[in-house]
């Protein structure tokens, strides 16, 4: 794999997202099996690997991702959020999400961030986070309150570069002011575009673009006919039933291209993304050996101006039908 920059931050260019592999709306897995998956993706060549203290139960994702990277930490580019872990007696600050997530709380006070990054060190088993994000920006909180407050971390060593999450390009940068951001999380792929303003706000910055849900939560892997039950994909409009067999009807051209370039579905997805931007990094997850290394396999393809055109036209006709977005973008600082 070629080395991309998110910042001053050096990674390969497809990284890992940890979430999966916490019991959670994907359905469970057994804590052996998630270590043994990633580790198949740092063989494979990924280098970042992202989680959250809020992922799982009390920091289990974490201490999860700590035991597969032991022994391998100078492999590993160790990304993870903060926020949600609320310390007891702590208010809760709360903003509302969608039909999928209801509301979600926060406390991004500059008094707990300290206390967050050490507990996440800990589960880490690590003495430094090389990309520390505040997952939401708080309602509540000035946000250049809380970056300066990881500033701190950064100029004492237990954090290496700042990443930003679920924010608009106006706190991009209202951040940035106070300190060079090394990337920004978004939801990026084939099924939801980025927001062309922070998209711009970013590269006018020199800031990397980190992207998750880049398979659109599974979809563009073309392998998501029916739901489960419990799964919370259930409560978004695109994910309706009807609205799921039209859109798999309308993936139906990118599905056929990928089959000509001898690629997956998912593949396709990943490899124009790469192609979108030298800066971004997206961050599929799986627990499954072989889809693992299939998506990590996207990073070697390359994509003409001839065929990116054919893309570019079946995107157009492909115009998924309902809302796509998993979490809107953040609160207002």
């Amino acid at each position: 794999m070629t080395v991309r920059t998110l910042g001053g931050l050096a990674t390969a260019p497809i990284g890992f997202g940890a979430m999966v592999l916490s019991p959670g709306a994907y359905g469970g897995t057994d804590e052996d099996r998630g270590v043994a998956a990633l580790r198949v993706a740092l063989d494979a060549g990924a280098t970042l690997v992202d989680t959250a203290d809020g992922y799982g139960v009390d920091g289990e994702n974490e201490r999860l991702v700590g035991r597969a990277v032991a022994g391998r930490r100078d492999e590993v580019v160790l990304a993870t959020k903060f926020g949600f872990r609320i310390p007891r007696g702590a208010e809760a600050h709360r903003f509302p999400v969608n039909a999928a997530f209801g509301e979600l709380a926060v406390n991004l006070h500059p008094k707990y961030v300290r206390g967050y990054a050490e507990q996440s060190l800990r589960n880490l088993g690590t003495d430094v986070i090389d990309l520390y994000y505040p997952h939401f920006p708080d309602p509540q909180v000035p946000f250049e309150d809380t970056v300066g407050a990881v500033a701190e971390l950064i100029a004492d060593g237990s954090v290496r570069h700042l990443g930003l999450s679920n924010v608009t390009a106006g706190q991009l940068r209202l951040a940035h002011a106070v300190h060079p951001v090394a990337a920004v999380q978004i939801q990026w792929s084939m099924w939801q575009p980025v927001d062309p303003e922070l998209h711009r706000t970013a590269r006018e910055l020199g800031v990397g673009l980190v992207a998750w849900g880049p398979l659109g939560g599974g979809f563009l892997t073309g392998t998501v006919q029916e739901l489960g039950e419990n799964d919370f994909r259930s409560n978004l409009a695109r994910y309706d039933r009807a609205n799921l067999k039209a859109n798999n009807d309308r993936y139906a051209p990118l599905r056929g291209l990928a089959a000509d370039l001898g690629l997956t579905p998912g593949q396709l997805a990943l490899a124009w993304l790469l192609h979108q931007d030298e800066h971004v990094v997206p961050i599929p997850g799986s627990r499954t050996p072989a889809h693992i290394e299939e998506n990590l396999a996207a990073s070697r393809v390359e994509l003409g101006p001839d065929t990116l055109a054919r893309i570019a036209d079946a995107l157009e006709r492909f115009d998924p039908v309902g809302a796509g977005a998993f979490l809107k973008e953040g609160p207002d600082a």
